[in-house]
């Protein structure tokens, strides 16, 4: 189906469906969603042109500090150029729809600042070196809240994690937001209330790589708006109470050749998971102090990557294992082959998603390509911070960076994925992350967590 057909049908669509306005979003480095919209009367070429931006937004931080990086001030232009494949009616906004964009120059060239288009790269990559296609899910848990005249948030109630009670509280606004998903044909496969007040999860089926990456995004979108229009606020943020556990966002992976051959599968493995999958997993352990700057990019990310709170934070694997950072997912019975995956838990909601899942790719590809065995010693049956000191430093179980500014550092001397994200991005990216980094440190927990409350 060619650009022009595409344009055909979306403006038929649109009309059909009385839609006034049609948002072009995009995720900045921040992890924060984006975007303009465009007319109807301004549709057809806004599709085929893209619409105008200023470059500079991209070098703003979640707290809108503009940062002095080089070509990202004043003067430049970036264009939000459409996906058609993503167009949709939203069902929480009237008369309105969507579509997830690609950052190009003005003369339509791609930009390589873009991180949907980091993203794609490594999808290619992947493909053209090793003959792999990526399915991939994002796995994320949020909180519903009420917010206060004085600006506070109050959790919906204080039940226990898989409750009935939990379930039954939000019923209305979780019947509201199945709804909107399945109105924009996500499938969902479980939904139940987790173990913080407040604390929600629905899951939806894996996807292409690129494609579940902008699930993510239209996900996020549908629970904050359903929610909003319910009189709640949805908060994905890593740690929205402090005295409460944390908003994971679990990344998971499996490599095919073709729709029918799962190259993680090896069925006389032990835990059912081919030499490629051990391979992978070792390229993302060799990374990870660095990938975490991709994966769990706040600064609120670290009051929730701490020990004894299943968020993984030390360097190993295991089977089912939800204290180590990489989990080998238990297959399904008699679906063993379709359904081995890997899950990264040291992974949250405040990434985007392109970033995430692209420097995840990158870093496995990376284990692939230099046959980097875990081997025995990463492995580990048990909570990792219950493992004596001495024998986790003999085993090369290492704590993760505790702060954003060390997963930063770690990020700026890591060449595969310096050298996977490009000059333009890493720059921008770590100038982004450095200057939140700083800014929340001259302010309080407070400060912090409402912050990162309403944003994410």
């Amino acid at each position: 189906m060619n650009q022009q057909t595409n344009t055909s049908i979306i403006l038929r669509q649109a009309q059909e469906a009385g839609v006034k306005q049609v948002r072009f979003l995009f995720c900045d480095n921040a992890g924060i969603i984006r975007g303009k919209a465009a007319g109807k009367q301004a549709l057809a070429s806004g599709l085929s042109s893209g619409l105008g931006l200023m470059r500079a937004v991209l070098a703003m931080n979640s707290l809108d500090q503009l940062q002095l990086i080089e070509d990202m001030g004043a003067v430049g232009e970036i264009r939000l150029m459409p996906d058609p494949r993503t167009f949709r009616i939203v069902p929480y906004a009237p008369h309105t729809a969507a579509l997830l964009c690609d950052l190009r120059l003005p003369d339509g060239e791609a930009w390589d600042g873009c991180p949907r288009t980091f993203l794609r790269r490594q999808v290619e990559r992947a493909h053209g070196e090793a003959g792999i296609s990526f399915m991939s899910a994002f796995e994320p848990e949020w909180s519903l809240a009420r917010r206060a005249i004085d600006g506070t948030y109050t959790a919906i109630d204080d039940s226990l994690g898989f409750s009935s009670i939990g379930m039954t509280t939000p019923a209305t606004v979780i019947d509201e937001i199945l709804t909107a998903l399945d109105s924009q044909r996500f499938k969902v496969e479980q939904y139940h209330s987790e173990l913080g007040h407040g604390q929600q999860e629905i899951t939806i089926a894996h996807a292409p790589a690129l494609e579940a990456a902008d699930n993510q995004l239209f996900y996020r979108e549908t629970v904050r708006s359903v929610a909003w229009n319910q009189g709640l606020i949805a908060s994905f943020a890593p740690r929205p109470f402090a005295n409460q556990p944390g908003n994971g966002c679990h990344l998971h992976l499996s490599a095919w050749a073709g729709d029918r051959s799962n190259l993680f599968y090896e069925p006389d493995d032990r835990y059912q998971l081919s030499q490629i999958g051990y391979y992978f997993i070792g390229g993302i352990l060799a990374h990870l102090p660095a990938l975490i700057a991709l994966t769990c990019p706040s600064v609120n990310s670290y009051r929730r990557l701490k020990p004894h709170s299943w968020a993984a934070a030390y360097t190993c694997y295991g089977p089912d294992n939800r204290e180590a950072a990489v989990r080998i997912v238990s297959p399904q019975y008699g679906r063993e082959s379709a359904t081995i995956n890997l899950e990264l838990r040291a992974s949250d909601n405040t990434a985007n998603p392109y970033l995430a899942l692209g420097g995840v790719i990158a870093a496995g590809l990376d284990g692939i390509r230099q046959a980097r065995a875990p081997g025995e010693a990463l492995l580990t049956l048990d909570d990792p911070d219950n493992i004596p000191l001495e024998e986790r430093i003999q085993r090369g179980i290492h704590r993760l960076p505790e702060t954003l500014s060390a997963a930063l550092d770690e990020l700026e001397k890591d060449p595969v994925l310096m050298d996977a994200l490009g000059p333009t991005l890493a720059k921008t990216y770590l100038a982004v992350k450095r200057s939140e980094a700083v800014a929340f440190a001259r302010q309080d927990e407070s400060f912090e967590i409402n912050q990162h409350f309403f944003k994410y």
